[in-house]
């Protein structure tokens, strides 16, 4: 597949082809629902908490003797049915956190990569480069490329004059490449890449490393499919 190049001034000045095992790869909604669902329940914090009616000061003496008063019983002001009494089924601290695993999160990451080249919302340029910190410099380019609003820059590495002049800028996020995933992607309209990071993200996730086993080696079934593909020349 094959994706244009832009500068920053948002002119096409290149050509660029990149994976089809990452650009090009069928949506799955299903897998990225779930990936979705992961990261928002890995931000709770889970300190939610209430008392019960063990935690409530107060409320050790019977507010009035069990018989002979005509009122129901109580044996404590601080019982749930009570004003200012404790919660009988209120949230607890816990943690919520929930596990993917790897070849799925990478998957969910390729679907939705893939989703914004379809949908044209994928921009690659030749580099970002900026003298020093210019919020001013950093709207100029975006709005140059198309992408002023919910814009997601992907470098190579952590680029600190990038980072500084794009951290003013309404709904306009930085992250280095390794640290991608398909929230950060999802939750962008537009994401701008630079080639360099659009190359370090095929060495990542392209494709898959073959299976192995517990001592190391590579897995029998592995071997025979890469000879069978090899011997029928694909």
């Amino acid at each position: 597949m094959e994706l244009p190049v832009r500068n920053q001034r948002g002119e096409v000045v290149d050509t660029a082809e990149v994976s089809d095992d990452l650009f090009g790869v069928e949506m799955n909604r299903s897998l990225v629902h779930q990936a979705m669902v992961m990261y928002g329940l890995n931000r709770r914090q889970g300190t939610h908490a209430t008392k019960t009616r063990a935690q409530v000061s107060g409320g050790g003496r019977k507010p009035w003797p069990q018989k002979g008063t005509g009122r129901a019983r109580q044996g404590s002001i601080r019982a749930p049915q009570w004003r200012h009494g404790g919660i009988a089924f209120g949230p607890h601290p816990r943690d919520h956190r929930l596990d993917m695993p790897k070849k799925m999160r990478r998957g969910a990451l390729r679907c939705v990569l893939s989703d914004k080249v379809r949908a044209d919302k994928l921009i690659l340029v030749d580099g970002l480069t900026i003298d020093g910190p210019s919020t001013r410099g950093m709207s100029d380019i975006l709005s140059s490329l198309g992408a002023s609003r919910s814009t997601l820059i992907v470098t190579d590495g952590m680029a600190t004059n990038v980072v500084l002049s794009a951290r003013n800028l309404e709904k306009v996020w930085t992250t280095p490449v390794n640290l991608l995933n398909a929230e950060e992607l999802l939750r962008r309209d537009r994401v701008v890449m630079t080639v360099d990071a659009a190359r370090r993200a095929e060495e990542l996730w392209a494709a898959d490393h073959p299976r192995r086993t517990r001592r190391g080696h590579v897995s029998p079934v592995s071997v025979a499919i890469d000879e069978g593909a090899e011997g029928t020349g694909e």
